[in-house]
């Protein structure tokens, strides 16, 4: 082989290994790309998750962060009100939400005029009463939460399968300078449903700040339902009564619904205050009231409007309606003599509203009839003219 052949070789020797080299270079390069791809990849994904678990993060304090606000407000709005149906209706609604309760309950030992309360939420009149009675209201020795499990037997579980039936309860005690005055309690329908001491605590803090508000709002309710009260008759006064036939008479125009009125009095008052006394007389009122109570349905509003003068409300209720209440309370008073005044009887005006009436002429209406029947003898009973 010449000089020229080796130099050829040689060149392409030399020529094949820089090939080779800037193969295994690029590679090499290559590889390295990779890898550094690789960490990026890795980088940008630990990146990711770290940013959706700061954001669930977030999200779960500013969820805690409302809740709180949320349930401070209502607290706060507790302590504002003096109205006891909306104290009592805010204390429900903020039990379910603390505990994530399906229903919830409040008992209270002195409710309205000395009588227990127990009112609810989510709960079927059947259910409050089957519950109402296990938790509460209590008898004063109840100084701790309970926590309820309620058992029902297979006929009773196959009826209420559809609806739900009450599995599990908590009840905390409601106390007012360590007397307790109630009870407040949740309830779920979920057989698996535990309730966690967080969430009794909650309960806990709600009831302690719940019991000054609900006790100032039924002292309120209890002065203003004294206030509305005739002092001798125990029935409800003048002011009462014009309020209520106002709201009554406004309403029966709104829904188009009837709406009738009795307006009465004592026969020869007068002359029986002469014969026996004003002390005695005021018994006779008295005992007139109390027959006026027994003749009228729950729904009529029974009032004294002044002097021997009786008026009595009857909600959704005609011409005849008021003529019938008239024949039963005259029934309730011949039916025994009234201590020394004997036997009484009562004259009446009834009335039924008409579409131009307001409260005020409804009233007058029904009042001049009264003075028709008692221009025309004892014990009778006028309609007004329209």
């Amino acid at each position: 082989m010449t000089g020229v052949e080796l130099a050829v070789a040689g060149a392409a020797v030399l020529a094949v290994c820089v090939l080779v080299a800037l193969v295994a270079s690029r590679r090499a390069a290559r590889r390295a790309e990779l890898r550094a791809d690789e960490r990026i990849t890795t980088a940008v994904s630990d990146l990711n998750v770290r940013m959706e678990a700061m954001v669930r993060e977030l999200g779960g304090a500013l969820e805690r962060a409302e809740a709180d606000s949320r349930r401070h407000r209502l607290l706060a709005e507790l302590a504002g009100s003096i109205d006891l149906d909306d104290v009592l209706e805010r204390t429900l609604d903020s039990a379910v939400r603390a505990a994530s309760a399906d229903a919830a309950l409040v008992g209270l030992v002195d409710g309205l005029e000395g009588r227990p309360l127990v009112v609810t939420y989510g709960l079927s009149t059947q259910e409050a009463d089957r519950h109402g009675s296990v938790v509460g209201p209590p008898d004063g020795r109840v100084a701790r939460s309970l926590s309820i499990a309620y058992r029902y037997d297979e006929d009773e579980e196959e009826v209420d399968r559809d609806d739900g039936l009450i599995h599990i309860g908590v009840a905390v005690p409601l106390t007012l300078e360590r007397r307790p005055i109630g009870q407040l309690a949740v309830f779920s329908r979920d057989r698996e449903r535990a309730f966690a001491e967080e969430e009794v605590r909650e309960l806990e803090e709600l009831a302690r700040r719940a019991a000054p508000a609900i006790e100032n709002a039924r002292r309120f309710r209890e002065a203003r339902h004294q206030a509305d009260l005739d002092a001798l008759t125990g029935l409800h006064n003048r002011r009462f009564f014009h309020e209520t036939l106002e709201r009554e008479a406004a309403r029966a125009h709104r829904y188009d619904r009837d709406l009738a009125l009795v307006v009465l009095d004592v026969d020869d008052f007068k002359a029986i205050n002469d014969r026996i006394g004003h002390l005695a007389g005021d018994g006779v009122l008295a005992s007139v009231a109390g027959r006026l109570r027994e003749a009228v349905r729950s729904a009529d509003v029974a009032c004294r409007v002044g002097g021997d003068e009786f008026a009595i409300i009857l909600p959704e209720s005609s011409l005849a309606d008021a003529d019938q209440l008239y024949r039963r309370v005259q029934e309730a008073m011949a039916a025994a003599p009234v201590g020394r005044a004997g036997t009484l009887s009562l004259s009446a005006g009834i009335a039924q509203l008409q579409k131009a009436d307001d409260a005020a002429a409804f009233f007058q209406r029904a009042d001049d009839a009264l003075y028709r029947a008692k221009g025309s003898g004892k014990a009778q009973v006028f309609a007004a003219t329209s």
